[in-house]
């Protein structure tokens, strides 16, 4: 036989819940004021990080990023120091062996700054025998402005001392050259002059 059991009604009467105290206005206008702080603070962050990502990428691509004169002292020491190697032979000159000059000029010089040379060379030429000329040319300083792997703009401050045998003359004088350059064949040319 079944039993049946009855369920008896539990004796303690359920609770519904106390209506939320009312929030003081005051408490409210907080909440909803830090809400937006945190919005508006969010947003700075994001738009702070898209540009410092767009400012590095930007310096990764720019100008500056492909210069190695900022960036690798040997190529930048190797320029310089066969630039002005170069022109202290090309601006060098002795009246009695002027075969030595245009030796350096073809292997040191290229472009326009050859064809410059050439002109100055004729002159010279025709002039220096006469005063038994003698010119002598140092660089004192020479700084990278650009570098990339094969061009190169440096700045020049070159001396060059000439002295005449004729009259026992002799002077020094100063130059500040702006130099292009360009490497061939893992030797860097002399393609440009330009006095400042």
């Amino acid at each position: 036989m079944i039993e049946e059991t009855m369920a008896t009604p539990d004796p303690t009467p359920a609770r519904t819940p106390e209506p939320a105290a009312p929030e003081p206005a005051g408490a409210s206008r907080r909440r909803r004021l830090l809400s937006w702080v945190a919005l508006v603070a969010a947003a700075l962050m994001l738009a702070v990080g898209i540009v410092g990502f767009s400012r590095a990428h930007d310096l990764r691509s720019g100008d500056s990023s492909r210069n190695h004169a900022l960036v690798d002292a040997t190529a930048t020491a190797e320029v310089q120091s066969q630039v002005s190697q170069a022109l202290a032979k090309v601006f060098s000159y002795d009246y009695a062996d002027p075969a030595t000059t245009q030796e350096a000029a073809a292997k040191l010089l290229a472009g326009q700054a050859r064809s410059q040379y050439d002109t100055l060379f004729k002159t010279l030429e025709q002039k220096a025998p006469g005063q038994q000329l003698v010119l002598s040319a140092q660089v004192q300083s020479a700084a990278v402005k650009t570098l990339t792997d094969s061009t190169a703009t440096l700045l020049v401050f070159l001396d060059q001392s000439s002295q005449r045998k004729t009259d026992s003359e002799a002077s020094v004088s100063a130059a500040q050259l702006s130099v292009d350059a360009t490497k061939t064949g893992g030797v860097w040319k002399v393609t440009g002059l330009k006095p400042l």
